[in-house]
């Protein structure tokens, strides 16, 4: 074992990732704006320093980063943050590193765009091309959910249902979209949930999909997963007025 050095901590971590973890570190901070679009990076010689690893654990490092779109490496100019447009959101790191840095109500905001523009079609394919395997995927996640003891149980199989539903789909090129629900829908739903005290009260919602999936009627499926949308979009836009709310009251009054 040896010591990587990130951001102030220590952490003990296995030689063979020791170019990851100073990835993932960098990376974190890129997505945070610690280093904007433009910004040089620190050279070789300094991140050595930073994080105690050698130069070749920096150079796969940076490696990952530039595959990652999230900076380009220039001989004798250094690597340099790559603008916004170029970053890769549909990378498992990247999006792990942008959902903990994106402003909460912009972020959920925008997955649910994303699920309202894939997840409809999807249940509709997975209800025209699902196997007897992947249906029992979905309904194993269904029966997890509706035995679930607590929030945290429910939002694991919440995502195992919908991850489950999109690999149904039979669309190989809907794939890489799997690793963004997997990503991102925990961190969605863990929200959701714990603004709303009912969230029990969706479970017939999801059953509706798999039974539209079962029966094989792809506008069913199409509108089950609809219905379901808009009761998270009604949670979601409920919290959003609530956020406001407490805003107004927090910003300081300028006296007259």
């Amino acid at each position: 074992m040896r010591q990587l050095k990130q951001s102030g901590k220590v952490a003990a971590v296995r030689k063979s990732s020791l170019h990851h973890q100073v990835a993932q570190d960098i990376g974190a901070r890129i997505l945070r704006g610690e280093f904007a679009p433009g910004d040089l990076l620190p050279n070789e010689a300094e991140s050595c320093k930073t994080y105690g690893v050698s130069r070749t654990a920096v150079r796969e490092a940076m490696k990952m980063l530039t595959a990652k779109g999230l900076i380009v490496s220039r001989p004798k100019i250094g690597s340099r943050v790559q603008p916004r447009d170029s970053w890769n959101l549909l990378d498992r790191d990247v999006l792990v590193w942008y959902c903990a840095a994106a402003e909460r109500s912009h972020f959920l905001a925008s997955m649910h765009q994303v699920r309202e523009i894939l997840e409809p079609e999807a249940a509709a394919l997975a209800a025209v091309n699902h196997t007897a395997g992947q249906l029992k995927t979905i309904e194993q996640a269904l029966h997890a959910m509706r035995d679930s003891v607590d929030p945290a149980a429910w939002n694991t199989a919440d995502v195992q249902f919908h991850v489950a539903i999109l690999w149904a789909a039979g669309n190989e090129l809907l794939v890489p979209f799997g690793f963004l629900i997997e990503s991102a829908l925990g961190t969605m739903f863990d929200f959701t949930v714990r603004h709303n005290q009912t969230w029990r009260e969706a479970y017939p919602l999801h059953e509706n999909i798999v039974v539209a999936i079962r029966k094989r009627r792809p506008d069913a499926a199409r509108k089950a997963v609809r219905v379901l949308l808009a009761d998270t979009g009604a949670v979601l836009a409920q919290q959003a007025r609530e956020t406001s709310r407490e805003k107004r009251r927090a910003k300081p009054k300028v006296k007259k």
